[in-house]
């Protein structure tokens, strides 16, 4: 007996694939911060209608990746400490209430998924300079971080996560290609997934946050000679 046709997976509109192409540009630097977006240049590099240009921008403008002006089109939103600390901040506030209701709703398969995910990034290498190693790191790493939460079964929150983790990825990359995986990486990320699957929730939400302040603190570091808005 014949079995039924698997459902394919829905295709990407092609609105959607521009949007990914011009999201990694700009979280990779190949569009720069404050780089003014000129639509005619862009069409014709990427061989691309103009409507579905647009539409993509228009996602990235909504995800704040792109600033639109009027009369003065669009701009790769810049980078600032002012904008890494909101962002440091947000994430602050929303990633260790996530967690605890993880906790809470997480079942031994959450327990198994986030070891697992731990498991990848804590042996994937990170070698500055080699972009594949480095894409290779910062996928186990969002994965092992959002694994982390997602039971938190809060969708508005979790696409508030995804917005602010595109946002922190720009300051980020900044940073990877500068420094080699660190052995304190390594150790708060085991310390924050023993906490949570443990059900140590105050310790684990601690950790957490004691995590995201130090990357912060590092990346701060990193970009403050660079920005003229630094203090």
């Amino acid at each position: 007996m014949a079995q039924p046709a698997a459902h394919p997976l829905p295709k990407r509109t092609r609105a959607e694939d521009i949007e990914v192409r011009l999201r990694h540009d700009i979280l990779h630097g190949i569009l720069k911060p404050g780089e003014k977006l000129n639509l005619d240049r862009l069409r014709e590099a990427m061989g691309i209608g103009l409507s579905p240009l647009r539409e993509a921008i228009n996602r990235l403008v909504a995800s704040g990746l792109v600033e639109s002006e009027a009369m003065k089109g669009y701009t790769v939103t810049p980078i600032s400490v002012a904008n890494l600390d909101e962002v440091a901040a947000l994430r602050i506030e929303l990633e260790p209430y996530a967690l605890r209701c993880a906790m809470k709703n997480g079942g031994l398969e959450w327990e198994a998924a986030v070891m697992g995910a731990l498991h990848r990034l804590n042996h994937t290498l990170r070698v500055p300079g080699d972009p594949a190693s480095l894409a290779q790191w910062e996928a186990a790493n969002n994965a092992f971080h959002e694994t982390l939460i997602g039971r938190c079964d809060m969708p508005l929150l979790m696409k508030m996560y995804h917005q602010l983790v595109a946002l922190n990825d720009r300051y980020r990359h900044i940073y990877l290609k500068a420094t080699p995986i660190q052995r304190e990486v390594i150790d708060e990320h085991t310390a924050i997934a023993h906490a949570a699957i443990e059900r140590r929730a105050d310790e684990a939400a601690a950790l957490l946050t004691g995590h995201i302040t130090r990357s912060t603190s590092n990346l701060r570091r990193l970009i403050v000679a660079d920005l003229p808005e630094a203090p």
